[in-house]
């Protein structure tokens, strides 16, 4: 039984009991997703599964059997950082950066949610093309907090990157 873990194939754990989280921070030493809260709450720990955004947290390693993970450490490039790692920086998206990673793996799975269709709690038309206003961002990344006030700069670099093609 193998993971693929940031394009890299990974045996499981031995314990079934393992979260997702746990296995990728204690097992791994990929230390970039967070543990917050443990519960589920807060989306530090945001990794995607196939390009959908999880709370790893809350899932057990080894129900990704044959699955591929990616966290924030396998967005970046060899030659850079992923676009939407560098709009953080820009727009001062993060203060203390524990959030940070969440927030990107989230606003990437948000991004494919809205290509999708997935409408949210705020969207007006269920059956029109999502268009990402500045208040649908802020409903659909409303899963992952940022205790330091950060939340202009982060949507302000989702707009910029991940959802530039589909803001109003």
């Amino acid at each position: 039984m193998s993971i693929m873990i940031n394009g890299s194939p990974t045996e499981l754990p031995r314990d079934a009991r393992i979260s997702l989280l746990d296995f990728l921070r204690e097992e791994l030493h990929l230390t970039g997703t967070k543990k917050g809260c443990n519960q589920g709450a807060c989306g530090a720990c945001t990794v995607l599964v196939e390009g959908e955004r999880i709370l790893s947290c809350l899932a057990l390693a080894i129900q990704y059997d044959g699955r591929a993970v990616t966290t924030v450490e396998g967005l970046a490039a060899p030659d850079g950082l992923h676009p939407l790692q560098q709009a953080f920086i820009d727009h001062d998206g993060f203060q203390c950066g524990y959030c940070t990673p969440g927030q990107i793996c989230s606003a990437i799975g948000m991004a494919a949610e809205a290509r999708r269709g997935v409408p949210s709690h705020v969207s007006a038309d269920l059956r029109a093309d999502v268009v990402l206003t500045r208040e649908e961002l802020q409903e659909r990344m409303s899963g992952n907090l940022c205790r330091c006030g950060a939340h202009n700069g982060i949507i302000d670099a989702i707009r910029d990157t991940v959802a530039a093609e589909m803001v109003a």
